[in-house]
């Protein structure tokens, strides 16, 4: 993504927003979303260097940014597609296995929507951190 430009690219427009708190959620559900079908942890080194721009403007606490965008991104752990959620999945007995994905499906869609927003308001609007 660095050598094709995708990341300078992104981090530009998202800085060009002008709304930090805009910016900040939006960096919480794309975490979040993207998380729910891949690996927690990659994600995270790859959408942090995306909020550096406008966190240099220093509208917003840096920590807390981080700290909200950590949280989104972990939350949805417990997806059936991550590494986690499959082997939830794989593990349930044969005659309940097609409940336990329609409810980790259910349960990952909520928080997807629902973690980003309190890890935001907590931690960016409310300047805990």
């Amino acid at each position: 993504m660095e050598k094709a430009g995708t990341v300078d690219y992104v981090a530009g427009a998202i800085s060009s927003l002008g709304m930090s708190l805009l910016v900040a959620l939006l960096l919480c559900f794309t975490g979040a979303i993207v998380s729910a079908f891949a690996s927690s942890t990659a994600l995270l080194g790859a959408i942090i260097p995306l909020a550096v721009p406008f966190l240099l403007q220093g509208h917003v606490s840096a920590i807390g940014v981080v700290a909200a965008i950590a949280i989104s991104t972990t939350i949805v752990d417990t997806s059936p597609f991550p590494t986690n959620g499959a082997h939830v999945v794989a593990n349930a007995p044969d005659d309940r296995r097609e409940q336990v994905l329609r409810q980790l499906l259910i349960y990952s869609a909520l928080i997807a929507i629902i973690g980003p927003i309190v890890a935001w308001l907590v931690f960016v609007v409310s300047g805990l951190v």
